[in-house]
């Protein structure tokens, strides 16, 4: 039984704690998800937790727009006010307002 409850939700923009980044969150996993490839390539004095929620973003940078995995311990709200331009939001989201996309679809 998970007993994790996630701090962000659906919609809403946050950024990266340690990397020049932010997104908007559009799925959520109670815990660690992904290959152990991919956890095992983060450096051993960064890895996150694996037992903690982990975020799947439309994230954006500077130089590009691309799908995140990041776990909670490594966000923060992002509280700009600003909207995430990321190409595929509006696949997944309707209007912006007060920092966090509305969603397109019904939650179960």
């Amino acid at each position: 039984m998970h007993t994790h409850r996630a701090k962000y939700h659906l919609g809403q923009v946050v950024r990266h704690r340690k990397h020049p980044f932010r997104g908007v969150v559009f799925d959520v996993d109670p815990e660690f998800s992904n290959t152990d490839d991919w956890y095992e390539a983060i450096p051993e004095e960064s890895r996150p937790v694996k037992n903690q929620p982990f975020y799947h973003l439309l994230a954006e940078n500077d130089q590009s727009f691309y799908v995140a995995y990041v776990s909670e311990q490594n966000l923060i709200a992002d509280y700009s006010g600003e909207p995430v331009d990321h190409p595929d939001i509006p696949d997944l989201f309707g209007n912006f307002t007060d920092g966090s996309y509305e969603l397109h679809f019904a939650l179960n």
